[in-house]
C-alpha cells in the first residue's frame, strides 16, 4: 500500500467533509482537487469514489440528528413518532425529481457536465443567487419556521431545485436545496436541516447505483482508499455541521455566495490561461 495514496484519500475526505454541508459544492471541489491531486486508480473507481465517499458525511447527519429522524423510542414502552414518519414521506417526495431524472440520465450528465468549466459556471451562478435571495429576504420574515410546517408541495418544490445539483456539478446539492427553500419562504435553520435529511436517501441511492455499476470486485488498495476517505469525511462533517448550524443562527448565506463567485472566476481564469 502506497502511503501517498492514503494521504491523498485523507485530503479528499477533508474536502468532502467540509464542502458537502457548506453550500459551496462538494462534487465541484472534488473535481477541481482532482486536477491537482490525482488518485492512482482507474477512471471507473474514481467515478464511484466521488459519490460513495459521501456516505461518511451522511453518517455524521444520522448521528447528530438521530432524535429528529428516528421515529421509534424505546424507554418505558415503545413509542412511534408519527410526525417523524410524515417528515420522511415529505423527504421521499422531495427525492422524486432527482431520482427519476438522475436514474435516466446519470451517464449523460457525467459525460456533458463533469468538467472544470461547468463547475466554475455553476459556482458563479448559484453564488449570485445566494446573494440576490439573501438581499431580497433581508427584511422579510420566513413563512416556514419549523420542519412540521413543510408541506408536500413545498417538499416537491425543494426537490425540483435539488435536481439542478444532480445535473450540474458545482451547483451544490445543499446549495441548490437551500436556495430553493429560502426562495419559497423557509427559514435558514429549517432549510439547512431539511437539506441534511434529504441528503440521506439521495446519497444512499446514488452510492448504491455507483457501486452496482462499478461492481464488487474491489482490490485491497481500493477498499483502503475508499474507507479512509469515508472515515475522514465523517469526522470532518461532524465538526462542519455543528459549525454551520451555529453560524446561520446569527448570519446569512451571502459569504458563501461571494466565496463561490471568487472561486468560480479563479477556476475560469486558471483553465483559460493553462
Amino acid at each position: 500500500m502506497d502511503i501517498i495514496e492514503i494521504l491523498k484519500a485523507v485530503l479528499f475526505g477533508i474536502v468532502e467533509g467540509i464542502t458537502e454541508w457548506l453550500p459551496i459544492s462538494s462534487t465541484g471541489h472534488m473535481i477541481l482537487l482532482n486536477e491537482f491531486v490525482t488518485l492512482n486508480v482507474s477512471e471507473e473507481f474514481w467515478e464511484m469514489f466521488l459519490v460513495v465517499i459521501q456516505l461518511g458525511a451522511i453518517l455524521a447527519v444520522v448521528i447528530l440528528f438521530w432524535d429528529k429522524i428516528f421515529p421509534f423510542r424505546f424507554k418505558e414502552k415503545p413509542v412511534i413518532r408519527k410526525d417523524i414518519f410524515v417528515l420522511w414521506f415529505k423527504i421521499l417526495v422531495a427525492c422524486i425529481p432527482a431520482a427519476v431524472i438522475g436514474l435516466a440520465f446519470d451517464d449523460v450528465f457525467d459525460a456533458l457536465f463533469y468538467n472544470p468549466w461547468c463547475v466554475a459556471i455553476a459556482l458563479i451562478v448559484f453564488g449570485i443567487a445566494f446573494i440576490f435571495i439573501e438581499n431580497r429576504n433581508k427584511n422579510v420574515s420566513a413563512r416556514i419556521t419549523g420542519l412540521d410546517q413543510i408541506t408536500y408541495q413545498t417538499a416537491l418544490m425543494i426537490g425540483v431545485f435539488q435536481l439542478l445539483a444532480a445535473i450540474f456539478p458545482g451547483t451544490s446539492r445543499s446549495g441548490a436545496t437551500i436556495v430553493g427553500a429560502l426562495l419559497i419562504g423557509v427559514s435558514r435553520t429549517v432549510a439547512a436541516e431539511f437539506t441534511f435529511f434529504l441528503a440521506i436517501p439521495v446519497m444512499l441511492g446514488a452510492s448504491l447505483l455507483k457501486i452496482v455499476k462499478f461492481g464488487f470486485s474491489f482490490t485491497g488498495t481500493e477498499l483502503t482508499i475508499l474507507f479512509v476517505g469515508m472515515i475522514v469525511a465523517f469526522a470532518v462533517s461532524v465538526v462542519v455541521i455543528r459549525f454551520l448550524m451555529g453560524y446561520i443562527k446569527k448570519h446569512d448565506f451571502k459569504v458563501f455566495g461571494w466565496y463561490r463567485i471568487v472561486l468560480g472566476v479563479a477556476v475560469l481564469l486558471y483553465f483559460a490561461l493553462a
